[in-house]
């Protein structure tokens, strides 16, 4: 799953909080940081930060996760640039500067969908397993030997089928609808689950 780490230091701790691509918040899509409970999904207690100051969110076309401005009277430092207005990217190493409040990107974990692939055995055939020069191509047709049918050597179809999650607690696969409900088995969080490739059986 496509997430970011935030780190920060406020009222004496120091905090981390991933912000995933899809996660609940008080503004679908984004999650927005300021010293205001009720429009801020991160909450802090720095009186330089505006009561909703910025908000992250992740740019499902670019594949990556922006902040965006929200106070241009206290527009952000991000990475050693003001931003009055519009977004940027963030990236791992980025400095965020909320008034005199610095938040830190520790990491990002961008997955080019999908995250693992399991595929069916290929099908055993007999004539593959006959001695072969070290030359030979993948898919050679092996010599026939006389009295025996020939059947011609096709490379593999790639599956045809759907993307599911499989839980990592008890290993059961449910839809990828599932993914903010969690495991209907054990309960367990998907969040980091793996992504599997269910064929339709034949």
């Amino acid at each position: 799953m496509n997430a970011l780490t935030l780190q920060w230091h406020d009222a004496g701790q120091d905090k981390t909080q991933n912000i995933y691509e899809r996660q609940p918040s008080k503004n679908p899509g984004t999650v927005r940081i300021g010293r205001d409970p009720l429009r801020c999904d991160i909450v802090v207690t720095n009186a330089t930060v505006s009561g909703l100051h910025v908000e992250i969110f992740f740019h499902s076309q670019q594949q990556n996760f922006y902040i965006r401005n929200l106070r241009e009277p206290n527009p952000p430092l991000v990475d050693g640039h003001q931003l009055f207005q519009g977004e940027v990217l963030l990236k791992e190493g980025s400095v965020i500067y909320l008034g005199q409040m610095e938040f830190k990107v520790i990491a990002v974990t961008i997955n080019s969908f999908p995250a693992t692939v399991l595929t069916p055995p290929k099908p055993h055939n007999p004539l593959l397993h006959q001695p072969q020069t070290p030359k030979t191509p993948l898919y050679h047709q092996p010599q026939v030997q006389p009295g025996h049918h020939h059947h011609a050597t096709k490379p593999p179809v790639p599956p045809q089928g759907v993307y599911a999650l499989q839980c990592p607690k008890c290993h059961k696969v449910s839809p990828s609808e599932n993914l903010q409900v969690g495991c209907p088995w054990c309960g367990t969080s998907l969040a980091a689950a793996v992504s599997v490739l269910v064929t339709p059986s034949n």
